[in-house]
């Protein structure tokens, strides 16, 4: 009774005060009458007992906290608490937020499965009150509608399992609100729900690629972000996030799986470019390159969406397959990308490229091509050692000039250790294959040259290199 007067006298206060003030500012009368109406709205119709009924529950909440919850006294909480949600409830959001704890704890440890099931349909409900009355956050004045569907999904998911479509939606719409904003435990309960519809075919199956991709997305969108703003902790928590739903997706994603899911879809929209999109970016992640949609996929791309970028995963599938000539005319179109590593690796493999179609010049030019874009990147140099080496025998009529490329090789070689380290062990297997091929000192001085001396070779190259004999 003593508690229930302090709120009284208490709601008597607050509600005097703007008279007060009222009085010893007539001028300011208009805008009181204003503010109480405001009041009024918030408060309700018996604004007193809202007062009052709002101080009831917040101090008996308190006290059922700090008993650790105890079943004794959540009752004292729940009948003042009750009034204000349904009388008042623009008064507060402290009525959601603390309505959603009250009843998960009645829904935690109620055995009657009706009665628990009527609790649950009430946590939904001061969801969608909250959503109501205050879709935008008290704070920031930023929507929360997202963010609120999102608590209420994950809710949904583990206290009523079988409404797995109902969560579905919900869950579905809080992404679709928040995007990149969107919570990871969120993200993580939504796909888990599509998995639930495919398994019970209430969605195409193909609905698990797609949601996990946008899942991913997401979540690299925010690890980025956290790391780039030196947030370590929220950035490992993110990728905890997406090794849940990596390991989620696991069994649905095998090769095999994938191809089944997409092959359908491109045979009846071949030309749709967010399909083929979606088709090269998820088989490309899950390194399903090998089997022929993605190579069709992504010649359709790029016949309806021409990019550097697609065509060079082209020239480098159609290397893979051994078709060198179909792949230089894509890998040419990808040297023109902006991004400068990328035009580097298309020069690097139209240089492989050529070599295997003995072209020895035109492999030779793009290596050049190559360096000028990365002068610290090795692998051209050992591809211009190879072509020389390879040519030897062309350059020469006699022991010593067929023997003379070996020099101008290992030259290379050596280059490309000085440039790149990652390459050394490479280019020293090559020195020491190709050194045993250097004319014999004897042969040197056959043909009036000294070891030591340079040398010019004139071949389908010019090099000036060092005399040296085999050892």
């Amino acid at each position: 009774m003593k508690v229930i007067n302090k709120m009284l006298l208490l709601a008597i206060l607050v509600l005097s005060a703007g008279v007060q003030a009222a009085t010893f500012n007539p001028e300011k009368r208009f805008d009181l009458l204003l503010q109480q109406d405001n009041e009024q709205s918030k408060y309700g119709e018996d604004s007193v007992t809202c007062v009052i009924n709002i101080s009831l529950y917040r101090e008996f909440y308190k006290q059922w906290k700090a008993s650790e919850q105890s079943s004794q006294s959540i009752e004292e909480v729940f009948k003042p608490w009750r009034w204000v949600f349904n009388n008042c409830p623009l008064s507060s959001e402290n009525i959601y937020v603390d309505g959603v704890n009250i009843y998960q704890y009645r829904i935690e440890n109620e055995k009657d499965k009706a009665k628990k099931e009527k609790y649950i349909d009430t946590l939904m409900m001061i969801y969608d009150q909250r959503i109501k009355y205050f879709p935008d956050h008290y704070k920031t004045g930023q929507p929360q509608v997202g963010s609120i569907l999102g608590r209420k999904g994950i809710d949904l998911y583990i206290n009523a399992p079988d409404r797995y479509e109902e969560t579905y939606n919900t869950l579905k719409k809080s992404v679709e609100l928040d995007g990149n904003a969107a919570d990871g435990s969120v993200l993580i309960y939504y796909f888990r729900s599509v998995i639930k519809m495919a398994k019970k075919s209430e969605i195409d199956s193909t609905a698990i690629v797609d949601v996990y991709d946008k899942a991913i997305d997401i979540l690299d969108y925010n690890i980025k972000g956290l790391e780039a703003a030196g947030d370590t902790r929220w950035a490992e928590i993110y990728k905890n996030f997406k090794g849940n739903i990596d390991a989620t997706f696991e069994p649905f994603a095998t090769c095999e799986d994938l191809v089944k899911l997409f092959s359908k879809k491109y045979k009846s929209n071949p030309d749709d470019i967010n399909l083929l999109r979606k088709i090269t970016a998820m088989l490309d992640k899950r390194d399903c390159t090998s089997d022929p949609l993605y190579l069709n996929a992504s010649i359709r791309l790029h016949e309806l969406e021409p990019s550097p970028e697609s065509a060079y995963n082209i020239g480098r599938l159609m290397i893979k397959d051994q078709n060198y000539s179909k792949a230089i005319p894509y890998l040419e179109q990808a040297t023109t990308s902006d991004d400068k590593e990328r035009a580097h690796n298309a020069y690097k493999l139209l240089a492989e490229v050529q070599r295997a179609n003995k072209n020895y010049p035109r492999s030779r030019q793009m290596a050049l091509k190559a360096l000028e874009l990365d002068p610290t990147d090795g692998a051209p140099y050992i591809t211009i050692g190879d072509l020389y080496a390879a040519s030897a025998k062309q350059c020469g009529d006699n022991e010593f000039t067929s023997r003379v490329a070996y020099w101008a090789a290992i030259d290379k070689y050596e280059q490309a250790k000085r440039v790149d380290p990652s390459v050394a062990e490479t280019a020293n297997k090559r020195i020491a294959d190709y050194r045993v091929y250097f004319p014999a000192l004897e042969t040197i001085f056959f043909y009036d040259y000294k070891e030591g001396d340079p040398y010019t070779i004139e071949c389908w190259f010019t090099e000036t290199t060092t005399i040296r004999a085999a050892k």
